[in-house]
C-alpha cells in the first residue's frame, strides 16, 4: 500500500548548527528525560552532550563510519568533567553549545554548556582522544584537524 500523497515534505531529524565557531543544539526536554519531580535525570544531559558532539562531527563533515570502517580508528572519551547548576524540567526548550578548549594531533578538548533562555543549566568539559582499532592513540586525520580549527575556543 502506497503512503497518501503529501503537499509538504515530512520533516527530517534536528540538526544543529555552527555559527561564529560555535555549535548549537537544540533539545526539547520530553517526559521520558525527567525524574518523577519533572526535573531532568542528570545521566540525560551526557546524552544530549553526545547528541550534540555527534551532529557537530556532521556538520564538519567528519565521518566517523568511514574511517572505523576503513579501520582507521574512532573517538572514544578519556576525560569529563561535568558541573550541574539548574535544573532543566518537563517541556523546556534547551541549548546545547560547543566550543573547543584544545585541539590536539591525537585528540580534542571541548567545552560544552546546556542553557536556558540564555541561563546555565550544566557544563562540561571532555578530552575526546582518536584511538586505534586496538584502543591505542592515534594522529586525527589531517582533514578532521583542519575541520575542528573552525570552532572557537572557549572565552
Amino acid at each position: 500500500m502506497k503512503p497518501p500523497a503529501m503537499s509538504e515534505p515530512l520533516p527530517t531529524p534536528i540538526t544543529g548548527s555552527l555559527r561564529d565557531g560555535v555549535h548549537y543544539y537544540p533539545v526539547r526536554v520530553f517526559y521520558e528525560d525527567t525524574d518523577l519531580t519533572g526535573v531532568v535525570y542528570h545521566a540525560n544531559y551526557l546524552r544530549w552532550f553526545e547528541r550534540a558532539r555527534s551532529d557537530l562531527l556532521d556538520v564538519l563533515g567528519v565521518d566517523q563510519r568511514a574511517a572505523m570502517e576503513a579501520g582507521e580508528g574512532h573517538y572514544a572519551i578519556s576525560d569529563l568533567s561535568i558541573r550541574y547548576a539548574a535544573p532543566a524540567r518537563l517541556s523546556d526548550a534547551v541549548l546545547v553549545e560547543t566550543r573547543s578548549n584544545r585541539i590536539a594531533r591525537s585528540f580534542v578538548e571541548m567545552n560544552q554548556r546546556a542553557t536556558r533562555d540564555g541561563d546555565l543549566l550544566a557544563e562540561m568539559d571532555i578530552r575526546v582522544a582518536f584511538v586505534s582499532p586496538e584502543g591505542r592513540p592515534r594522529r586525527q586525520p589531517e582533514s578532521w584537524l583542519a575541520a575542528f580549527d573552525t570552532l572557537s575556543p572557549l572565552t
